[in-house]
């Protein structure tokens, strides 16, 4: 019998980078142990979490004691580790298609729901911190362009730029999804399920839980039926629905609503700004 491989994964429930490496231990039938890191107490600054991510995130995955970082990078590592069943096409432009969907999320989706979530719901969170407590979460966040994003969402929610970024990626993102899945599907590199697919679930959903989604795919019929399909997939449930805390989804569909009128102007605003791209 082969040696058995210990897989540790540094976590939080709800966070959307999370989400897909859990989707793809899942879509593994990988056994894992969860460590969870406490976002919102700071414990991803914790000197001791650190030496393992000093990105200062989640997730980090441990390899018998070696430490893997960046959900995308994870995600690959696992499926070249445990190539079946495979996520990744054998064909080299499908490979490279894939990877486009990961560069979508990491260079856009992934700030853009992170400004919409903060707009939504950690904002008034913020607000109800002393002083002292708010200038050491701006303080703690290490990189000065993402604190330049927090300071921009705590000030000015759904007006700030960050959100209409956002709002721009993830229009740009359906607007693809929509062209690849017409000309192919049922999945967005045709037939086979892939890492591409398990890229955009959770932040998909993130906007679905918020009670966001339809307005960017209400008029997208092959969005909506690729998103019917994926929620159908176990590694779904497993992967996001069972993580939730108690109270979170209720918070995320109460928080979307107080937004929802204004993030729906801008989106409109955006629309008539760059009608053509």
């Amino acid at each position: 019998m082969g040696e058995v491989i210990m897989l540790e994964l540094y976590q939080f429930g709800n966070s959307v980078c999370v989400q897909k490496v859990r989707i793809t231990l899942d879509e593994k039938g990988l056994d894992w142990k969860g460590h969870e890191v406490n976002l919102f107490t700071g414990e991803q600054y914790d000197p001791k979490y650190l030496k393992l991510n000093p990105k200062g995130v989640v997730p980090t995955l441990v390899v018998d004691g070696q430490a893997i970082i960046e959900s995308t990078l994870i995600c690959e590592y696992l499926d070249e580790t445990y190539p079946e069943p495979s996520l990744v096409p054998d064909d080299a432009v499908l490979r490279s298609r894939m990877r486009l969907w990961s560069k979508a999320v990491d260079e856009g989706l992934f700030e853009g729901v992170m400004d919409i979530s903060f707009s939504a719901m950690f904002r008034e969170r913020v607000k109800n911190m002393t002083d002292d407590q708010r200038e050491q979460r701006f303080a703690n966040v290490g990189d000065p362009r993402r604190r330049d994003r927090v300071m921009s969402t705590f000030e000015q929610g759904v007006d700030s730029p960050f959100v209409f970024n956002g709002i721009a990626a993830y229009e740009k993102a359906f607007k693809n999804m929509e062209k690849d899945l017409a000309s192919g599907g049922p999945w967005l590199l045709g037939s086979q399920f892939s890492l591409a697919d398990i890229n955009m679930m959770p932040f998909v959903n993130r906007l679905e839980y918020l009670g966001l989604l339809d307005i960017w795919i209400g008029k997208r019929p092959k969005v909506q039926e690729w998103w019917a399909r994926a929620k159908q997939r176990p590694s779904f449930t497993r992967g996001i629905i069972d993580h939730f805390k108690p109270g979170e989804e209720t918070e995320m569909q109460e928080s979307g609503v107080k937004i929802r009128d204004q993030l729906a102007a801008r989106y409109q605003s955006y629309l008539e700004q760059f009608p053509a791209i």
